[in-house]
């Protein structure tokens, strides 16, 4: 048996077979090379059930026959050496099958892809490239992200401005006109919906070909890492949106890889997925385990993401999820739990965190599964963070109501503090809430235009208030009325409008707020860090609670109703000064405010269960959030010692 094949050696064959390659990348797929003073191009692809291998490709007039690859053992994997290929050339594996079937197949682990419509893949390394985020590196080690600001800014490369239709921006040039808008409006990240390779635009990069490809689509894989670099220089985060729960049945593709279901599994009714029309991984099997941790792993070493947000994490996990009652299976418990894909999940998330401590992986989880932030040694899926889907859709369907039916579903505001700490929670206001008919965030609100301008402020400065950390999809920052059409650039136009442009300067406000108020966001997680003040007025829509942390407490008021109340008192916690940090119904927003009073010193006035109260303005369909500056009592008149 051989020691190595052309430099792969057995070992890491064999940790490919067992489900325990965490780089399978550095070997699979196409790599330029010298061996044995030879210059040319090392191929490894796994097909187990194909009876040969060979690559095709312009570098040979795409010859039906091919360089034949050899089988390495029993490992399932081919691999061969072409003299004198170059980096650039193009190429696909010719398949036969175990049933004689020919296919032609872009490589899995390509690292970089022709442009939709076509499918080939490139011969593309590794290359070094001079990184200069080590400042970044440094700084993200010295506190837990828990105990950071964490606001995303959800974007799609394809929309959020393009030059004309099909013609994109570069990633290079997102880097100069991207980052320093992120950096103005005051996030800490940017979270990139998946920029893997694609063949269809509007699925917005969820169904996958090229899992190791930057899509072509914005440029070179060095023009990717040179928009990260220009995000960390700049002092933002980048998270990518990454999907490890199903790929597309385009032929070229990964379904039937070899003539034999091997990435998705023998059992039809777990592979398919009517609902998007693809087919979901088989956990079960090791090397496909290899490849997506690995591929986990690559977009983290290879292009220094901060993290990665992991897609339908809820369908990866049930066997049930998004499918008809004819495509259920159950487990070996005779349940609906996918025990493969938990496995899958918990080696995923050690993996990563093994690497990188401080990453960050969040769980797109719309189920009721517990435990998803708990490490997996405390029986959890250990990811640190998953989007709060439940408050999304309650505050959602409750910003939809009229005044009159909101007294009527006070529960949808409050519900949320029940379960906001058994988890650690992101607060997404995200692109799927605002496509496919759905309209967006300022058309969902309520009332006249007028109206839902005010509605979405007061939302915003509530959304920012609660437990958990942000995310806002792109265009929401302005109150883009339309719904996002992923096949357009966004509405820049309507800033030259008041109304969008006072909305846009308030969420900058807001946002930048935010980050300078650590009260906010350095114990999210900690139920001590909330207390209410009012929770049970259904009848006027409003309430209010503290916020608390080491830095001190923050007082937050917000009027769901129509209604406008001169003199409102409200508990308060503490006696001293409360100062005014936002209004979300000021003139300078947008709003009708014009006189804000921007101290008030509380009273010794019980209410609501605290010692002291306050006395304000309360318009309607407003946010207000005070922060507090502690002040002796002053003695009263009988208590002064006379003698």
């Amino acid at each position: 048996m051989k020691k190595s094949y052309w430099g792969i050696k057995l070992q890491d064959l064999f940790l490919f077979n067992c489900g325990s390659s965490h780089h399978s990348y550095r070997f699979m797929g196409a790599h330029p090379l010298k061996w044995r003073g030879k210059q040319g191009v090392r191929f490894a692809v796994w097909a187990p059930t194909a009876q040969a291998v060979s690559v095709v490709g312009d570098f040979n007039g795409w010859n039906s026959a091919g360089a034949s690859l050899e089988r390495a053992g029993e490992t399932g994997i081919f691999v061969g050496f072409i003299e004198g290929l170059e980096q650039g050339a193009l190429y696909k594996y010719r398949i036969v099958s175990s049933e004689d079937e020919v296919l032609l197949k872009s490589d899995p682990y390509a690292f970089y892809s022709e442009r939709r419509p076509n499918t080939a893949s490139i011969v593309y390394g590794l290359p070094e490239f001079e990184w200069s985020d080590a400042a970044w590196y440094s700084s993200r080690q010295k506190i837990p992200s828990y105990e950071r600001p964490l606001l995303i800014y959800e974007a799609h490369a394809g929309s959020w401005k393009i030059k004309g239709k099909e013609d994109y921006y570069t990633y290079a040039e997102l880097a100069n006109m991207l980052v320093p808008y992120v950096v103005e409006w005051g996030y800490t990240h940017i979270e990139f919906l998946p920029l893997m390779e694609h063949p269809l635009d509007q699925s917005w990069g969820y169904q996958v070909t090229g899992f190791y490809s930057p899509t072509s689509r914005y440029g070179s894989p060095e023009q990717l890492k040179q928009l990260i670099n220009e995000c960390h220089m700049q002092g933002i985060g980048v998270i990518l949106d990454w999907v490890p729960g199903h790929f597309c049945k385009d032929e070229h593709g990964l379904r039937r890889f070899d003539g034999s279901p091997l990435y998705e599994g023998a059992d039809w009714k777990r592979a398919e997925l009517p609902l998007w029309g693809t087919l979901s991984f088989d956990y079960a099997r090791s090397e496909v385990r290899s490849f997506l941790i690995s591929n986990a792993i690559y977009w983290l070493e290879q292009f220094h993401f901060d993290g990665l947000r992991v897609d339908a994490v809820a369908t990866i996990i049930d066997l049930h999820m998004d499918k008809p009652p004819e495509l259920h299976t159950l487990n070996a418990d005779g349940g609906h739990i996918n025990l493969h894909a938990i496995a899958f999940l918990k080696a995923l998330n050690e993996t990563v965190f093994h690497y990188y401590p401080n990453l960050l992986m969040l769980a797109e989880d719309s189920s009721s599964y517990a435990s998803v932030t708990k490490p997996t040694y405390m029986g959890g899926l250990g990811f640190n963070y998953k989007w709060n889907m439940g408050w999304m859709n309650d505050m959602l369907r409750y910003m939809a109501l009229s005044p009159a039916d909101r007294t009527q579903q006070h529960h949808l505001l409050t519900f949320s503090i029940w379960y906001a700490f058994s988890e650690n929670f992101v607060l997404p206001l995200s692109h799927d809430e605002v496509v496919h008919g759905k309209r967006s965030l300022l058309n969902k609100m309520w009332g006249s235009y007028e109206q839902k301008f005010a509605q979405l402020r007061m939302f915003y400065g509530y959304w920012i208030a609660h437990p958990g950390k942000k995310l806002l999809f792109m265009g929401g920052e302005w109150g883009q009325f339309d719904e996002w059409k992923d096949q357009d650039m966004l509405d820049w136009d309507v800033l030259q409008y008041d109304s969008h442009q006072s909305m846009h300067q308030y969420v900058k406000k807001l946002n930048h707020m935010y980050r300078n108020q650590p009260i906010l966001w350095e114990n999210d997680f900690d139920p001590a860090c909330f207390q209410w003040i009012d929770v049970n007025n259904s009848e006027q829509s409003q309430i209010s609670f503290i916020r608390r942390s080491k830095s001190g407490l923050l007082l937050a008021i917000v009027n769901f109703s129509g209604n406008d109340y001169s003199h409102y008192r409200i508990g308060a916690p503490e006696y001293g000064i409360y100062s005014l940090l936002m209004h979300s119904n000021e003139v300078e927003h947008g709003g009708t405010a014009t006189a804000v009073t921007r101290e008030i010193h509380s009273e010794e006035i019980p209410m609501h269960g605290q010692a002291f109260s306050i006395s304000l303005e309360l318009p309607p369909f407003t946010f207000m959030l005070f922060s507090f500056t502690a002040k002796d009592i002053e003695p009263r008149g009988d208590d002064v010692d006379g003698s």
